[in-house]
This record gives structure tokens, C-alpha cells and sequence, in this order.
């Protein structure tokens, strides 16, 4: 298992933090890539640039995300892996860690669109 000095920060550079978030930005030039890192919190992603990021895993698996900016996704905590950016632009997206789970679970839910 990794221990936690071999891990780094979720994304490139903390842009604001209080007692109930922690809004980080990640930005990644083509063929750059992030720490490897632990999420221990759930998250949101909002996509700003970018056409597709890959998430290398410690086991040697890499998936690929396509992504479009104004996206928004809701990430649950317990991954670990490595941001690259193997497209030919910028990826830019900010990232949301929810700290207080108690808080947020008495957050009401939208209701799941009917299609």
C-alpha cells in the first residue's frame, strides 16, 4: 500500500479552503501530469479546458475521460491515481472536496431527471 508521503495534493494549487470545502484548480499543459494522489474526500469536477484527461492507477491501469468544458461531475472519495494530460491542449478544471459529510448530507437532493 502507499503511504502518504508518496502521495502529493489532489490538484496543481489550492485556491480557497474553509471549514466545509477545499476548491483546488488543476491545470495540465499537454503531456504534463499531476501527483499521484489520494482522494479522501468526495468531490465535484468543473471542466473549464480540455478535451480528455487519463487517470493512471497504481496497479498500471489508465482510463481515459473525455471531457468538454461545463461539465460537472460528483466524484465519490477513494481513488488514487495520476492526472495526465496526453491530449494536444491545456486541461484546466476546478475541483470542489466536500470536508463535512454530516453537513451535506442534510443538503436536499434534486430529484433523478426523468427521460
Amino acid at each position: 500500500m502507499l503511504e502518504a508521503a508518496e502521495l502529493g495534493n489532489v490538484a496543481t494549487r489550492l485556491l480557497f479552503e474553509n471549514e466545509r470545502v477545499k476548491v483546488w484548480e488543476m491545470r495540465l499543459e499537454p503531456g504534463e501530469s499531476s501527483d499521484l494522489h489520494r482522494h479522501t474526500l468526495d468531490y465535484l469536477l468543473y471542466i473549464l479546458e480540455g478535451a480528455s484527461i487519463d487517470a493512471d492507477r497504481p496497479d498500471g491501469e489508465s482510463l481515459r475521460f473525455p471531457v468538454e468544458p461545463g461539465q460537472l461531475f460528483f466524484v465519490p472519495r477513494g481513488g488514487t491515481e495520476r492526472a495526465v494530460n496526453r491530449s494536444g491542449t491545456r486541461f484546466r478544471e476546478l475541483l470542489v472536496e466536500l470536508k463535512d459529510p454530516e453537513f451535506w448530507a442534510t443538503v436536499p437532493q434534486a430529484p433523478a431527471p426523468i427521460i
